[in-house]
């Protein structure tokens, strides 16, 4: 279906003929008609189907009337406000809101943490319709005062799974608490529980309920590839499949932030070009990371889950699960990185025994079995030791305390140098006549300095006469 058929506005349909689309995705035909009508919503549509437009364009047409090109503040009050679990996923909605409004004079911005907040004040203060934010940034303006939620219209929630997570419904609720009780709200997930649902409903009025596809269903387009490989061996594995393939751009998902880190470190050392991306990086470096990526200076970007959730790569080619997740829906967010905007993609996870259950998961969950490949032959190089084994190797090469002794004893024993002195035996002052005689010198020569250094500090010796 075209996007002329949704009824959208001349302005909107250029600024989408700018960015290369021409006909509209299931959950834009499905979502845009009953948010242009006003309706509560909450969809849920495979990830990488794009579920931002389908949010986006209706809520800047329904803003388009009240457009003004005034530079006053209070001509452009905030009147839609998009919450998002992350920095990335924030940057990346402003950036797709603002492309579409290229030929409306409706302004909109993004706040998040771990970033300079001046800049913030100084957007918000000169007045956005549109705002997109994350909760917890969101809350440091509200508590600074430089920002007013009272006119708001519209509330999106994306990522809405997450979004509802217990981590985050104290900061959502301080926010709703701070909303028009009159206004429309609009959760956009790829995933929802039926917990999640329960929550959602008491926020919704009466909402129109949309699933693209079945509940936590990967795209089609990504082909689910596996290998059964030995823990030490994934390092050599991953390297050979990114050089033997000539893989050009990869997305390497682990599950903890040492891991990225030294992943990306063995990576270097075997002469790929590959940077990281994880939540103890400060957002300018996750950022540039991020475009070096994405602008190809950079081959492979290992990630932790902070990049499973609404990162946008064009035409993305391939993920790989170097560690399977713990839960099998974020396995599901993971590969949704490719296969995205009807690109084809690949998702190649390397497994190891330790992960036999989480493959078991990801498979039901997928109602499908993963493609087991043969293992290649791999040069004998160097191999990573899991974590345990490397801490066991190391304890091996430590000796006992019982055996110190022994180790001690073994070592050749210290020659005395010239002069006497044995550096192997403990010190021992020399001692000069009697022990009383000793003793008196000791106290005498302790005494007399501290007689002459507090005249000193007093301005020097007193004359004698």
């Amino acid at each position: 279906m075209s996007f002329e058929s949704l009824g959208l506005i001349p302005e909107l349909l250029r600024a989408i003929a700018d960015q290369g689309y021409t006909e509209a995705t299931p959950i834009q035909i499905k979502a845009i008609p009953p948010v242009l009508a006003r309706h509560d919503m909450m969809a849920c549509a495979q990830t990488g189907t794009g579920k931002t437009a389908g949010f986006a364009l209706p809520i800047l047409q329904m803003l388009a009337p009240q457009q003004s090109a005034s530079p006053s503040p209070a001509r452009h009050p905030i009147r839609a406000l998009i919450l998002t679990p992350t920095r990335e996923l924030a940057a990346q909605v402003e950036e797709n809101v603002r492309a579409y409004a290229k030929y409306l004079t409706l302004r909109s911005t993004v706040v998040y943490g771990g970033v300079d907040i001046t800049p913030q004040i100084k957007a918000l203060r000169a007045g956005v319709e549109v705002l997109v934010a994350t909760p917890g940034r969101l809350l440091d303006h509200v508590q600074q005062k430089t920002v007013n939620l009272g006119r708001v219209e519209i509330l999106v929630l994306d990522e809405a799974d997450r979004m509802l997570d217990m981590g985050f419904m104290p900061d959502i609720k301080r926010i709703l608490s701070l909303l028009p009780n009159e206004r429309q709200s609009l959760l956009f997930s790829a995933t929802f529980s039926e917990e999640i649902k329960r929550l959602a409903n008491q926020m919704l009025r009466t909402p129109v309920t949309i699933e693209v596809a079945r509940r936590n269903a990967p795209t089609d387009l990504v082909t689910h590839r596996m290998y059964e490989v030995d823990a030490e061996r994934k390092g050599a594995l991953l390297t050979h499949l990114i050089k033997s393939r000539d893989m050009q751009q990869v997305l390497v998902f682990v599950r903890t932030k040492r891991d990225a880190n030294r992943l990306m470190r063995e990576l270097v050392r075997d002469g790929v070009a590959a940077t990281a991306i994880h939540s103890d990086r400060t957002q300018g470096e996750r950022m540039q990371a991020l475009d070096e990526f994405k602008n190809g200076g950079m081959k492979v970007l290992v990630a932790t889950d902070i990049a499973a959730r609404g990162l946008d790569i064009e035409q993305l080619p391939f993920v790989i699960n170097y560690e399977l997740p713990y839960a099998a829906e974020d396995y599901i967010h993971r590969i949704g990185r490719t296969g995205r905007a009807g690109s084809p993609g690949e998702a190649i996870s390397l497994v190891c025994a330790d992960e036999k259950r989480m493959l078991d998961d990801i498979e039901r969950e997928l109602k499908r079995k993963l493609e087991r490949l043969p293992m290649p032959e791999l040069s004998s190089g160097r191999a990573r030791a899991p974590r345990h084994h490397e801490e066991r190797s190391a304890a091996e090469h430590r000796p006992a305390r019982s055996n110190l002794h022994a180790v001690q004893a073994a070592k050749p024993a210290a020659q005395p140098v010239a002069g006497g002195f044995d550096f192997s035996k403990p010190y021992e002052p020399k001692s000069s006549g009697t022990p009383a005689a000793a003793a008196e010198k000791s106290t005498a020569a302790i005494r007399a300095p501290l007689r002459r250094q507090t005249a000193a500090l007093l301005g020097g010796h007193a004359k004698k006469s």
